[in-house]
């Protein structure tokens, strides 16, 4: 391959040096994947499946209301049909439930006949809960890809991050931790590939929507996810995309983020996520044409309760919490389904760890929340564990359940921390990944960057940093909320640049014509049949010698 310098340049950047490491990474058809025997507990787990198949037991698969746990449902439920019709699920309600296993499921889904009970993307720390279906008779496998500290279910796990696990990578999602469970039944009972091949789109969707690391084997799912989705080969799949206004053979990584999972995880976000389970299991086009209806009319609701929610949460930091480091917000009635996102924003927004608190009856109150690089959110809360009583998360983002009464003591516990955080940890790192003179911006080179696709957490897309004054700077969009100018570079070259945030930061930085280092993605640009290469601009700042 004709590789761009400067896209070797950027791949050793990332830990891809070798030629073979840079041709598995670059390919279309890359093979990067592992046995899934190498997971601990695999062959008990395939064992236990299998022999509750071979005594005729009803098998309950239980997920989570998102997209990664919606996705990991259908994945088991689809392989799983071709061994045996003694099949049911569970998802539960994100709002009289709550995530993972809880004790009332699980004596109903006992009730309804089950006696092996699968959970798929939760379970790991189900302590009480694997116990008490143990108790009414029921055998558990958890499959599972969060984060195990110091306590985990008693029954088989398969969890590629449970401690004295060794399979090469431990970064799967839920949605590829139920792939790998059902990539070795299909090797040990000799099912077709294509009962496995067929669930590749769903393992794409769920990878890329769980923010997992898009690097090895996660990537060679999300290209082979991305590839079976363009297909269109899964008709309900294909209507959804077609409902939404895209088209099956133009989805990307970003499509799939921005459009795909927000639909999918609005039906858990709003009322109920069997309604998109729902949608790709039946085989009805008359349910699924209702379903994706659903679906739609949902995911705007979403929209308009998430945009009212953000622009409170910004008057009250406005108002009450402008030099708060930490964004502790108490909502009286937020919609409990999109505090998530909004925490996200607002993060986003302000560059601070935000938590979203809000009531839910009987003086307890649900917290949600999202960090910034450098503040481990998980461990910040987990020194007020008294406090809660319900807690779990990572470092990036979080979720209790406390009374409402400890909001002051954890606000403080919280606000002791911070005052020893290094004041370096709240600057947005807006370090481009490479900066580029003006000869080396060509076509081919913005063509060769889309080598670096699909794009997600772990690999981003990278950023480019050209140094150049301002010119022809102008507001466009509705309500002049963009900003669009031409950067001259210095050896004269012009660049066409937009952007879409932080513009009036952005434009603050143009005063005085000084030389700017101007950074961002660089893309093609197409316009009545004329292309140009444009950078859409996320940052500028002053260049340094």
């Amino acid at each position: 391959m004709d590789l761009e310098p400067k896209i070797r340049e950027l791949l050793n950047k990332r830990g891809i040096v070798s030629e073979t490491e840079i041709a598995e990474f670059l390919s279309d058809r890359p093979q990067k994947t592992y046995d899934p025997f190498l997971l601990l507990n695999m062959e008990a787990g395939v064992d236990l499946i299998l022999s509750a198949i071979d005594e005729g037991k009803k098998i309950c698969i239980y997920g989570d209301y998102d997209a990664d746990g919606i996705t990991s449902t259908v994945i088991m439920w689809e392989v799983l049909s071709h061994l045996t019709d003694r099949l049911m699920y569970h998802i539960p309600s994100r709002f009289d439930e709550g995530y993972g296993l809880n004790c009332d499921a699980v004596r109903e889904i006992r009730e309804e006949g089950a006696d092996l009970l699968i959970t798929v993307d939760c379970g790991s720390v189900s302590c009480e809960e694997v116990a008490y279906a143990k108790e009414l008779g029921m055998d558990v496998l958890v499959t599972d890809h969060h984060q195990v500290t110091d306590r985990i279910a008693d029954c088989i796990v398969i969890n590629p991050a449970q401690p004295g696990e060794t399979y090469p990578f431990r970064f799967l999602a839920g949605c590829g931790v139920a792939f790998k469970v059902c990539q070795a039944l299909v090797m040990v009972t000799g099912l077709p590939k294509r009962a496995l091949t067929s669930t590749l789109d769903l393992v794409g969707i769920g990878t890329i929507g769980d923010i997992v690391p898009l690097v090895d084997e996660n990537r060679t799912l999300a290209k082979y996810g991305l590839r079976a989705v363009n297909t269109g080969a899964r008709e309900n799949l294909r209507m959804l995309i077609e409902a939404v206004g895209l088209k099956p053979g133009k989805i990307t990584a970003e499509i799939v983020s921005f459009v795909i999972v927000p639909h999918l995880n609005a039906a858990g976000r709003m009322v109920h996520a069997r309604i998109a389970a729902d949608l790709f299991l039946t085989r009805d086009p008359v349910k699924a044409a209702d379903s994706i209806r659903q679906i739609c009319e949902l995911n705007q609701r979403r929209k308009r309760i998430q945009q009212d929610t953000y622009e409170e949460c910004a008057e009250m930091i406005r108002s009450q919490y402008s030099q708060d480091p930490f964004l502790l917000l108490p909502l009286r009635d937020a919609h409990e389904g999109i505090t998530g996102i909004v925490a996200g924003k607002i993060k986003e927004e302000y560059y601070r760890p935000t938590v979203i608190v809000t009531p839910v009856g009987q003086g307890l109150c649900k917290g949600t929340g999202r960090s910034i690089e450098g503040i481990d959110i998980y461990q910040v809360l987990k020194k007020s564990e008294e406090l809660f009583e319900r807690f779990g998360g990572h470092k990036a983002a979080c979720g209790f359940t406390m009374k409402e009464e400890n909001i002051p003591a954890l606000r403080k516990s919280i606000m002791d921390q911070m005052a020893e955080v290094s004041s370096d940890v709240w600057k947005r790192d807006t370090t481009p990944d490479l900066e580029v003179e003006g000869k080396d911006l060509t076509f081919h080179l913005a063509e060769q960057l889309s080598l670096l696709e699909p794009c997600g957490a772990g690999n981003p897309r990278p950023g480019i940093g050209v140094r150049g004054r301002s010119q022809n700077a102008a507001r466009i969009g509705a309500d002049g909320q963009f900003l669009r100018f031409t950067a001259r570079l210095q050896g004269g070259e012009c660049l066409s640049c937009i952007a879409f945030r932080n513009t009036d930061e952005i434009e603050a930085m143009f005063r005085g014509g000084r030389e700017l280092l101007i950074a961002g993605t660089l893309g093609v640009n197409v316009w009545r049949d004329r292309r140009n290469l444009q950078l859409i601009t996320e940052s500028v700042s002053e260049a340094s010698v």
